[in-house]
């Protein structure tokens, strides 16, 4: 028997969902009013603890769409985003969300060449907007942008600093997507040697490594995994929702309290809000993570679908497909035409395969149950197919 992975992930894992602010950054995306309201009662209804929703500094128009969206969510709870300046705070202010988060870069380069301002004025600043929006008895977490370029001593005196003056979390930014899970792990665990409130990580995807970084931060010690649904974002986008619930399940065996049959659904819904489709082989949602071809595979999965599946399409509303192809082996012939109601005889099964395969070859497509009718009544030398006997 194969031994058990490890399960270092704590249960207690948060997911804070960002497709309404992060998500939205995705170069050319722009959601209407109604469809966030129905993306954050989508994710609301199916169980997401936490979610991000906007950028009240955007303006009014924005703040009365965030306090609407407050009053629309039942059970998860709600974050705005601002920068540690006046009028961000002022706007964050009036909203109704639960979370303040306040965001300040923490590298040098961004401090330098970004702010203008030197790790004193940084510290000075976390300070004040800290204790201000704590003292309104808001629940603060502090984000760190582009942590991952940073001194982690610096990091260090920040997160302790954000402690000590009333935040609840600190989000380690791996802004340019550049850490690897190792690494990750590393330093998220120094970091938690530091602070004893929440570390979310919120992973970017320049690398493809997203999901795999959000793991490891959330192994080592992080509280709070920063996600968006299809992995929308700036440039390569962030660690995916489906993926980062999915594996904590399966890897980890720990459950974050989101109803994953509803996942589906909530994907294409942001599909269709973004205008950015998902790819058919993107994991968890694609068309295609459920379908099989291959000869191999399809013996297999008809024998026992354990052989061929890591976890149940039916977790996510689904159900595996069998495609037809140039890959295609016997077993799968027999069993789609078994499906058609259709009894072909053994000696037919290759003359199948070879119409199957041209087909698939020239249209590039599956072919259909009538060309399959078409296909079985050549090989019979124009005999009508018969119909399978009923039990």
């Amino acid at each position: 028997m194969i031994a058990p992975l490890p399960r270092p992930v704590e249960s207690n894992i948060t997911i804070n969902d960002t497709t309404l602010r992060d998500g939205e950054q995705t170069a050319g995306v722009a959601f209407t009013d109604r469809e966030k309201l129905a993306i954050a009662r989508a994710l609301d209804a199916a169980g997401v603890p936490e979610m991000e929703i906007g950028i009240p500094a955007m303006g009014e128009h924005e703040v009365v769409l965030i306090n609407e969206i407050c009053r629309s969510v039942r059970r998860a709870r709600t974050m705005v985003w601002a920068r540690m300046a006046e009028r961000d705070i002022v706007a964050a202010l009036r909203c109704r969300a639960d979370i303040v988060h306040l965001s300040v870069p923490v590298s040098d380069i961004q401090i330098t060449h970004k702010l203008q301002r030197d790790r004193a004025w940084v510290l000075d600043t976390i300070r004040a907007c800290v204790t201000r929006v704590a003292d309104r008895g808001l629940a603060v977490s502090v984000g760190f942008e582009d942590a991952s370029r940073a001194d982690a001593g610096f990091v260090a005196a920040a997160a302790t600093l954000a402690q000590a003056c009333g935040a609840v979390r600190v989000r380690y930014a791996d802004t340019l997507g550049l850490l690897d899970p190792f690494e990750t792990q590393r330093r998220i665990a120094a970091l938690r040697a530091e602070v004893d409130i929440g570390i979310e990580i919120h992973a970017h995807n320049d690398l493809g490594l997203a999901t795999a970084n959000t793991l490891a931060a959330l192994a080592a010690g992080a509280t709070h995994a920063s996600t968006t649904v299809n992995g929308l974002g700036e440039r390569a986008g962030n660690a995916a929702m489906e993926e980062v619930v999915m594996a904590l399940r399966h890897v980890y065996g720990v459950e974050c309290g989101v109803a994953t049959a509803e996942i589906p659904a909530i994907s294409a819904l942001v599909a269709r809000a973004s205008g950015r489709p998902t790819a058919a082989g993107k994991a968890i949602v694609g068309d295609a993570v459920f379908a099989h071809e291959s000869g191999i595979h399809v013996d297999g999965l008809l024998k026992d679908r354990r052989n061929y599946e890591n976890f149940a399409p039916e977790e996510l509303g689904r159900t595996h497909r069998l495609v037809l192809g140039k890959h295609s082996g016997s077993a799968a012939v027999i069993e789609r035409y078994a499906r058609m109601g259709l009894a072909i005889e053994p000696e037919h099964v290759p003359v199948l395969l070879q119409h199957i395969r041209d087909h698939v070859m020239s249209t590039k497509c599956e072919p259909s149950a009538a060309e399959l009718t078409r296909f079985l009544l050549d090989a019979r030398g124009g005999a009508e197919p018969v119909p399978m006997a009923r039990a």
